[in-house]
């Protein structure tokens, strides 16, 4: 069976999407504990193999995970979470940085072995789901991770020939208001990435729940969350040194120019006291 992982939106209106998917016959399951917040979990009347039955997680955050549901279902699923999407990705970078893990249902302690997640057959539908909750989380993690991603290696790119230019002694061509932008842009993605998410820590839902806090540490681990943020800081960092260095220029630049308009206007006055002067000698 498979599991599937979408990104499609920074955030999800989970209230209307929840009476939305049950109008269409999908079943939402309420059995997650009340400390499992901003999270919406709905039931698949047919899965897609026998064996286990279909599942959606939803995270608020704006991601979506598939247990074992239909190419065709899941089609249907995410035409329907459009209209309870904020700010939504495009399309095709959504299905370009999505995660897919094979999982089985065997004997034993639940895991994730050698890039698949073994679900324990022995469980009761309340406990399967918290532990598919556990492996959803990290799932949430990777493909938003992976969309911020490409929209940092997206402005990477955007930037790549202000040091070369700067290295060649050709002027730069970005306005005060673009540098400030561009500042923006990577203060907002920082913040997500370390503010706004739970990259840095393991959310407090796992505290008192060492099982699943063992299994989402470990797909986190698998899908390298900690080196991968860690890139992203890096790569942040020197973004911000670059654009901090552009801001600086412009300023100088400024300064220099309203030094310039400076002397002019003086130049002018002491021309305009020299002819008044003049003629009054005359």
């Amino acid at each position: 069976m498979q599991c599937t992982a979408f990104a499609t939106a920074d955030e999800y209106h989970l209230g209307s999407l929840s009476q939305d998917l049950t109008s269409h016959g999908y079943v939402e399951v309420t059995s997650l504990p009340r400390d499992a917040a901003n999270i919406l979990v709905m039931g698949v009347e047919n899965s897609a193999k026998e064996g286990d039955p279909g599942t959606i997680f939803f995270f608020r955050e704006g991601a979506a995970v598939f247990w074992n549901v239909k190419d065709q279902t899941m089609k249907h699923v995410m035409q329907v979470l459009e209209k309870h999407e904020i700010q939504p990705y495009e399309i095709a970078l959504v299905h370009w940085e999505n995660e897919e893990l094979n999982y089985t249902k065997t004997e034993g302690q639940s895991k994730l072995h050698r890039g698949e997640i073994r679900l324990n057959s022995e469980l009761d539908l309340d406990d399967a789901i918290l532990e598919k909750f556990a492996f959803s989380n990290a799932l949430c993690l990777s493909v938003k991770l992976a969309i911020w991603e490409a929209s940092l290696d997206k402005f990477v790119e955007s930037i790549q020939s202000i040091p070369e230019a700067l290295k060649a002694g050709k002027k730069v061509k970005l306005s005060h208001e673009e540098v400030m932008q561009k500042m923006g842009e990577l203060f907002a993605l920082r913040h997500r990435i370390n503010l706004s998410s739970d990259f840095l820590i393991t959310p407090d839902f796992y505290w008192d729940r060492e099982n699943l806090e063992e299994l989402y540490d470990k797909t986190c681990r698998f899908l390298s969350i900690t080196r991968r943020v860690k890139v992203m800081n890096e790569k942040l960092q020197h973004c911000m040194e670059l654009t901090d260095l552009m801001r600086n220029h412009l300023n100088e630049k400024r300064a220099l120019r309203l030094e310039w308009m400076i002397v002019i206007l003086i130049t002018i006055e002491v021309l305009f006291e020299l002819g008044r002067v003049f003629f009054l000698i005359k």
